[in-house]
């Protein structure tokens, strides 16, 4: 909470001496229009996510099962864990200073930048440093979401697109199914067998989930006629 606040005084110094402005840049006002498309963003996204376990369940043969330790308190920790972690990337990545790139060399080059050091922060959050196919491999999803993300703040000027979207990937991924870097949350994986699956069957499970996230995503933000957070 104290990295969050932290940026968020930031992020109010940078706008006070770039344009005397506020936080109100980030759109965190209420906006009907913005939840209604948040709220899509962040089933669709979560669906796509879930998309590749089923696969996984399917032609890998993995089980997975409710965790026995799953409680109220383990459900807020998860979920609060992830809440924290989407905020601080998008507060980094995305907020105030994709703000003052698109306003600098416009929105075309401000969600480009934005998108790669979103995909950089990553290396750094995976230790993909050193290893060239890792780094590649992590590089192409997240500058690819980051891309997303950073057009779905620009076509509105709010925070609360780019938060549905990441927050519908993370949760599904690390809340729900044991696949992230929080721990066991509400799922866990009862059996992993050792299955041959083909070589199109293992890139449909590894990547269909990501740009069908990405693809429709992309296509429900596009419908956002309007670039202004009213």
């Amino acid at each position: 909470m104290v990295e969050i606040i932290g940026l968020l005084a930031i992020s109010w110094l940078l706008v006070w001496l770039f344009e005397k402005g506020n936080l109100s840049v980030l759109g965190l006002k209420p906006v009907k229009r913005n939840l209604v498309y948040a709220a899509v963003l962040f089933v669709t996204t979560a669906l796509c996510c879930a998309s590749g376990f089923l696969m996984r369940m399917y032609f890998g043969e993995e089980q997975f099962m409710l965790n026995p330790a799953f409680s109220l308190s383990l459900a807020f920790t998860g979920i609060w864990l992830n809440v924290k972690s989407v905020l601080f990337e998008e507060l980094l990545c995305r907020g105030v200073g994709l703000y003052i790139l698109i306003k600098k060399l416009g929105q075309k080059w401000g969600i480009v930048i934005s998108a790669v050091i979103f995909g950089i922060l990553h290396w750094l959050n995976e230790g993909a440093f050193g290893n060239i196919i890792q780094m590649a491999a992590v590089f192409a999803f997240t500058f690819s979401m980051g891309l997303l993300l950073a057009y779905s703040y620009a076509k509105t000027f709010s925070l609360y697109l780019p938060i549905a979207i990441h927050l519908g990937w993370n949760l599904t991924q690390n809340f729900i199914f044991p696949d992230g870097p929080f721990g066991n949350h509400m799922l866990l994986t009862r059996i992993q067998p050792e299955v041959t699956v083909s070589y199109p069957v293992y890139f449909s499970m590894l990547l269909l989930p990501k740009i069908s996230a990405i693809v429709i995503g992309f296509l429900v933000v596009r419908r956002l006629k309007i670039s202004q957070n009213k």
